[in-house]
């Protein structure tokens, strides 16, 4: 069980983020980050798959595909 990057603040609260070469993300693109979300319990804010695509879709509690353009944008 793997995911490739886990950020935790000083607080202890932690984000998985996992990133996908794809356009499309399935179910499974999920399994590690929800490895993490039982492992942490209560602290974990939030798994993110960056994908190749133009949408942000959600996948259950906290978990989100985002596109990896999302990274470069900016919001007023």
């Amino acid at each position: 069980m793997e995911v490739d990057a886990v950020l935790e603040t000083r607080q202890g609260q932690v984000v998985g983020v996992e990133v996908k070469a794809a356009s499309t993300v399935r179910p499974e693109d999920f399994k590690g980050l929800r490895h993490l979300a039982e492992r942490v319990g209560p602290d974990f804010v939030a798994g993110l798959v960056l994908h190749t695509g133009t949408h942000t879709f959600s996948f259950g509690d906290r978990l989100l595909a985002v596109p990896v353009s999302a990274l470069w944008e900016t919001h007023p």
